[in-house]
């Protein structure tokens, strides 16, 4: 009579060949490990260590899509909040462009210019 790890390691292997993954899950795939005295068939091991190995690594990945999604939409809210508050408060006042110092002083030549021709 076969032990209980190598009847389940059966069934499980049977579960994967039939693609049914989650009925697989519900047998117990993720916590079963081969009998410590060898008598799990290395055909249904393998395949069963296999599925493991590949759904540990797509829950990480997924962890880890989850957390980067998590990030971005903390910065994207963090950039909003830092443009409301960087906008004025009151009504807005249109700001006139500095002018460069040589066209402030091109600027107050020609006007001093129109002043002197306006004098009586």
């Amino acid at each position: 009579m076969p032990c209980p790890g190598c009847e389940q390691a059966r069934v499980l292997a049977r579960l994967l060949a039939d693609d049914a993954v989650d009925a697989a899950l519900d047998a117990g795939l993720m916590a079963w490990t081969p009998c410590s005295d060898g008598c799990t068939d290395p055909a249904y091991a393998e395949a069963i260590t296999h599925a493991q190995v590949r759904l540990r690594a797509a829950w990480a990945a997924r962890e880890r899509y989850r957390q980067r999604a998590a990030r971005l939409a903390r910065r994207a809210a963090e950039r909003e909040a830092r443009r409301i508050a960087a906008q004025p408060s009151g009504p807005a006042v249109p700001v006139r462009p500095a002018l460069p110092a040589s066209a402030a002083a091109i600027l107050e030549r020609a006007r001093a210019k129109a002043a002197e021709r306006t004098k009586p």
